[in-house]
């Protein structure tokens, strides 16, 4: 059997100087801190570099802001699709379609293609409008072969599917308005 040391018996050779711990943790601890204020640098500056793309003129930017708006719209249409449903869909489906489309036109004038000083609101309210309205006989149309074909699905259910209708009228309003009205 081998000969077992004792605590104190342990060379100096082999313990680490309490000096030297402190110095790897505090180095540890500075160099975390350092790779954190780097990150939090690189994070800062990447967001504002997207914030100010965002901003600009770039399709892409003015698709992502239109979908953005056309999103806060589809909240605001279902909520108000859902608070007119009593009055049945069809009223429910204007009520709702002429209050979001008014605020999306005028969001997508100030926000998403910037046209505030360009195109006046009537110009874009007229021009935006017989777009919606277009798009208000596509979703009319929809519901009205839902009442036949599904009769009692819901009001839940027929807001859904006109939202999935809105998708694909979407993007011919996105490339009409930014081609033409704006």
């Amino acid at each position: 059997m081998g000969k077992t040391m004792a605590v104190h018996e342990i060379p100096e050779r082999a313990t680490m100087p309490v000096t030297g711990l402190v110095n790897t943790y505090t180095y540890g601890t500075e160099a975390l801190a350092y790779g954190t204020e780097a990150l939090h640098a690189t994070g800062s500056r990447w967001l504002g570099r997207l914030g100010v793309w965002l901003r600009g003129d770039a399709v892409f930017a003015q698709l992502i802001r239109f979908a953005l708006v056309g999103g806060l719209s589809n909240v605001g249409y279902i909520l108000l699709f859902l608070a007119f449903y009593g009055g049945g869909p069809q009223l429910a489906n204007l009520t709702g379609s002429i209050v979001s489309t008014a605020l999306a036109n005028e969001m997508h004038r100030r926000l998403t293609f910037q046209a505030a000083d360009r195109v006046r609101w009537y110009t874009a309210q007229l021009e935006g409008g017989a777009l919606a309205l277009a798009g208000l006989a596509i979703t009319s149309g929809g519901l009205a072969i839902l009442e036949v074909t599904e009769p009692g699905i819901g009001g839940l259910t027929e807001a859904i599917a006109v939202l999935g209708i809105t998708a694909a009228v979407g993007t011919m309003r996105f490339l009409t308005l930014r081609l033409w009205v704006f």
